[in-house]
């Protein structure tokens, strides 16, 4: 299955969440968010939500500022 990954094209298996393609960029999930077809996924769901084929994830780290 086909999918886009940060501007990147992706294929992953059928059943992939979005907390295994989170997983797959960084070790670590804090700071991090995630949207799925320009909706931000809560992070307490990341692992409940699967992706589909041609979907777009865009993974972003927070940065703080003034």
């Amino acid at each position: 299955m086909r999918i886009t990954v940060n501007g990147e094209d992706r294929t992953v298996p059928p059943g992939t969440t979005v907390g295994s393609v989170v997983d797959s960029l960084r070790s670590e999930r804090r700071g991090l968010a995630a949207a799925l077809n320009e909706e931000v996924v809560p992070r307490s769901r990341w692992d409940d939500v699967t992706v589909s084929e041609g979907d777009r994830i865009e993974v972003l780290t927070a940065a703080q500022g003034g």
